[in-house]
């Protein structure tokens, strides 16, 4: 995953994403403004943006509403600018220990991927249209073939399993047969 870290002082960045990079982080890219961060935030998927609390184009909770969804977000700042910021949003205070900021890099890297595997799992929602297919297919078995309704779901459900085929273009293939018989 993509790590920017954007802060005003791009040296300070530039130092950042040295000690990510000594530790296994490889994708690493600095930046010293908000909207340099969003151009390399929309070239990747997903990803990690590492925010100081002051940024020269906007603050960083702009910053934050700006980025896509699929983004997580670290603020890095002074103990009082970090007491600010909104509970949701995780933080590091400044001065940075290492060995804090590795740490907390990579459990939002793992939460982000844990999420990700989570999300993907999950199988797409059925359109009413496709729905609809499978609906006519069901109802056209239960009336030619005398099947109840359960039986002509598995039916559909079978035969799409045998033909590699998703349940949607299985019932398409048997609402086109059946009624090219008539």
């Amino acid at each position: 995953m993509k790590i920017i870290i954007v802060l005003s002082k791009l040296e300070d960045a530039k130092k950042i994403r040295k000690i990510l990079i000594s530790h296994g982080f490889s994708d690493a890219v600095p930046c010293n403004t908000a909207s340099a961060a969003l151009i390399e935030a929309n070239t990747d998927a997903r990803g990690l943006v590492i925010s100081g609390c002051r940024l020269p184009d906007m603050h960083y909770s702009q910053l934050k509403d700006c980025l896509p969804a699929s983004y997580e977000f670290l603020l890095i700042g002074s103990a009082n600018a970090v007491s600010t910021a909104d509970s949701s949003i995780m933080s590091v205070t400044m001065p940075i220990r290492v060995y804090d900021l590795v740490n907390t890099v990579e459990m939002i890297l793992n939460q982000a991927e844990r999420k990700y595997r989570k999300n993907k799992k999950k199988p797409r929602q059925r359109t009413e249209k496709e729905e609809n297919y499978i609906k006519n297919a069901k109802w056209l078995l239960m009336e030619r073939n005398h099947l109840s309704e359960e039986e002509a779901y598995r039916y559909i459900q079978k035969r799409s399993m045998d033909n590699g085929t998703n349940m949607v273009e299985t019932a398409q293939m048997i609402l086109t047969l059946m009624y090219d018989e008539c």
